[in-house]
């Protein structure tokens, strides 16, 4: 499937974009495809493909049908596709997830579809409909949404507790995730293979060592294992990988003018009414690896749940959240 095939529709009233950052043009397609260019700085990625390959392949001998890979359609987490496509001659043998809040800004949901069709991926979807809907077991609460709660209340119930669900429904016993070291102090203290106990929580205090690349693969029942195949990268390497293999990523990582006159994009993708566009004139790959460079904010600097309270994301993290 080309990327002629899916044109997105028009988007300008959508609340998404009612802050700085503008809807897309009419007719763009969903996906954005970087010229494959190798640059001397980026020598090290063959390396850093290796152990990642070896980590992915590594996960699926031991966990094999009992094995997901969460998408968030992210640079990270479509890296994370390419890899695995490598790990396996151009075929994923595991299904993806994608957790839907229902607060998606619209064209990841079109670069979703894309790319399910162009790599054909076995995709689940899942939503937590009875905490969107304050049904079940949130009847006596009520709806949960960013209108309702605040922001760490709804990342754990659209995001981890739905991830519960699913995984109680499927009874997977590891997961593929595209966490980075670089991103969060807290993702600092992550293992290669770092075991959640039935309850999702993660004991960051006491972790098992990884000497001689001897992981943890076994868990109890209803326990499970994250395997954490970019843990080493950073954000400029993903830039740079991404660039150097061609790989498709959503538009919104790129700068555009907003009804202000500055210019905006996105550097981590996640809920529309608590992601924020950071001003940048980085229009194309270069011009991101060059601004990462210079720039002292944080990548996360734009998620809300992140900065709510003091520790938020490490509360967040040790409950289950990716």
């Amino acid at each position: 499937m080309s990327a002629i095939d899916l044109l997105l529709p028009d988007y300008s009233s959508h609340p998404a974009y009612a802050k700085q950052y503008p809807a897309p043009p009419i007719g763009e397609s969903p996906a954005f495809f970087p010229e494959k260019i190798s640059r001397e700085d980026a020598a090290h990625l063959d390396s850093l493909e290796s152990q990642s390959i070896y980590l992915i392949r590594e996960a699926y001998h031991h966990f094999k049908k009992s094995l997901c890979m969460p998408w968030s359609m992210g640079k990270d987490s479509n890296v994370l596709i390419w890899l695995s496509m490598k790990a396996f001659g151009g075929h994923i043998p595991y299904p993806l997830l994608h957790i839907d809040t229902t607060y998606e800004f619209p064209e990841m949901i079109a670069y979703r579809d894309w790319a399910v069709k162009n790599y054909g991926l076995d995709l689940i979807v899942k939503i937590n409909e009875d905490a969107r809907a304050g049904t079940g077991a949130y009847a006596e609460r009520g709806p949960i949404g960013y209108d309702t709660a605040d922001p760490i209340t709804v990342t754990h119930e659209l995001k981890t507790a739905a991830l519960q669900q699913v995984m109680a429904e499927y009874q997977w016993s590891a997961l593929i995730t595209g966490i980075r070291r670089d991103e969060d102090s807290t993702r600092a203290k992550e293992r290669y293979f770092s075991p959640r106990n039935k309850d999702f929580e993660w004991d960051y205090k006491d972790q098992p060592p990884e000497f001689w690349n001897q992981f943890t693969t076994s868990c109890a029942p209803g326990e499970h294992v994250r395997v954490q195949a970019l843990l080493d990268w950073s954000e400029r390497d993903i830039w740079l990988y991404i660039q150097k293999e061609g790989i498709p990523i959503p538009h919104m990582y790129f700068a555009r003018q907003g009804t202000d006159g500055l210019r905006y994009r996105f550097r981590s993708l996640g809920c529309y009414p608590i992601t924020g566009a950071v001003r940048s004139e980085a229009d194309t790959i270069d011009k991101i690896i060059d601004e990462l460079a210079l720039t002292k904010t944080s990548e996360r600097a734009g998620r809300a749940q992140d900065h709510h309270r003091e520790g938020a994301m490490q509360e967040l993290r040790a409950k289950g959240f990716m």
